[in-house]
C-alpha cells in the first residue's frame, strides 16, 4: 500500500474542504500550501479586468513564495494536489510547492474546484514543474460536495 498525501492550496475555502475529505477518503496525510501573501479579494475578483491582469495572467513564470516548506514529500508515493482553476490554469503558487521539492519517481494526481472553466492547459503548465520521471495524472474537478464515499471510489479506481 502506497502512502498518501494530499496537498492544496485555498484561496477561499472550496478547495480545503474537498482537500479535508479526499485525505479521509484515500486515507492520506494533509498538507496546506500557503502563499507568503496571501491573495486578497480584490485580487480573486475574476470580473475584475484589472485583477486577471496583475494575478498570474500577466506572468505565468511568476513564483509566488510559500510560508511553509515542511510537505515531506519524500515520505509519499502519492500525492494529491489540489487548486482552484484560474482562468484555465492553476496558481501559479501550485508551481512554486511542485518545484520546492523533488518529486522524481512520485505519482501526482491533480485535483481541482472551479466555478466554471475546466481543466484547460492545467497539466502542461504543471508538468515542467517536476521532475520528467515522476507520473502526473489529470485527475478531475471536484466541485459541489462529494461525498467521502464518493472520493474514497474515485481514488480507488486511480489505482495508485
Amino acid at each position: 500500500m502506497s502512502k498518501k498525501l494530499v496537498a492544496y492550496f485555498s484561496a477561499e475555502g472550496t478547495t480545503a474542504a474537498i482537500a479535508q475529505k479526499l485525505a479521509q477518503a484515500a486515507n492520506a496525510d494533509l498538507y496546506q500550501i500557503e502563499p507568503e501573501i496571501a491573495y486578497t479579494k480584490a485580487d480573486l475578483d475574476w470580473r475584475d479586468d484589472h485583477a486577471r491582469s496583475t494575478i498570474e495572467m500577466k506572468d505565468p513564470a511568476s513564483r509566488p513564495a510559500m510560508s511553509g516548506t515542511d510537505a515531506h514529500v519524500a515520505d509519499y508515493d502519492v500525492i494529491f494536489v489540489g487548486f482552484p482553476i484560474w482562468w484555465y490554469i492553476a496558481p501559479t503558487i501550485v508551481n512554486t510547492f511542485l518545484e520546492k521539492y523533488d518529486f522524481s519517481g512520485k505519482t501526482i494526481v491533480l485535483f481541482a474546484t472551479s466555478g466554471g472553466s475546466g481543466f484547460g492547459k492545467t497539466l502542461d503548465g504543471l508538468k515542467g514543474s517536476v521532475d520528467p520521471s515522476a507520473k502526473m495524472i489529470e485527475g478531475k474537478l471536484l466541485n459541489g460536495n462529494p461525498s467521502v464515499d464518493d472520493l474514497k471510489k474515485w481514488a480507488e479506481s486511480l489505482g495508485v
